[in-house]
């Protein structure tokens, strides 16, 4: 036959969907080599920094001497009943104490006066759980902010042998304001063993 010569059999043809799918498979490869390179990063900041606490100089953007944003914390409790000899009385009125420290993140805890002291301006919580033993009276305790009483909780069944005053609060607070328990009614001669006082920064201001 006349014409041009026609090879048998005929060679492989590709599917166009085959080599659709292969062309998608080389450019995702070239795509994937290229975000490995260094330079896609340059110019990008991949951190939110703030800026003033950046230039303050201190470890982790905190000046020298203030503690780091997100670190104050503390824990005191109280582990027996009565004071050992020595130790300020307090079973009748005036700041509750604690005798055992538990966390004292930041160096805010003063366990010689029971009181916080904020080393940095910002949002804390606050909690408080006071226990009265073998006590018929009424106890109220106040967290105190400075010499400004701000919420105050009961503990008032005369006919159990143990129960607790509790509370807890959200306070903004400037460097050197200082938190404190007070009891501002009945005692606690019956000791207060098992109570507790603590606090954290939520967020620096």
């Amino acid at each position: 036959m006349l014409g041009a010569k026609r090879h048998w059999p005929p060679g492989p043809s590709l599917n166009p969907w085959l080599t659709l799918a292969l062309t998608l498979m080389a450019l995702r490869t070239g795509w994937a080599q290229e975000g490995t390179e260094p330079v896609l990063l340059e110019g990008e900041c991949l951190v939110v920094c703030e800026p003033s606490r950046a230039a303050a100089g201190g470890p982790g953007g905190a000046a020298l001497g203030e503690a780091p944003p997100g670190r104050v914390a503390f824990a005191a409790v109280r582990s027996h009943h009565h004071e050992p000899a020595g130790e300020i009385g307090n079973g009748t009125s005036g700041a509750i104490y604690f005798d055992q420290v538990l966390v004292n993140e930041g160096g805010g805890f003063d366990r010689a006066s029971g009181s916080f002291v904020a080393p940095v301006r910002g949002v804390y919580s606050f909690r408080f759980h006071v226990v009265k033993v073998y006590n018929r009276q009424t106890v109220q305790v106040s967290l105190m902010l400075n010499t400004w009483p701000v919420i105050s909780a009961f503990a008032n069944d005369p006919d159990v042998t143990r129960e607790a005053a509790t509370s807890s609060v959200l306070l903004p607070l400037d460097p050197g304001d200082r938190v404190s328990l007070r009891l501002r009614r009945g005692n606690l001669l019956g000791g207060w063993k098992y109570s507790s006082f603590s606090g954290f920064l939520i967020f620096p201001l």
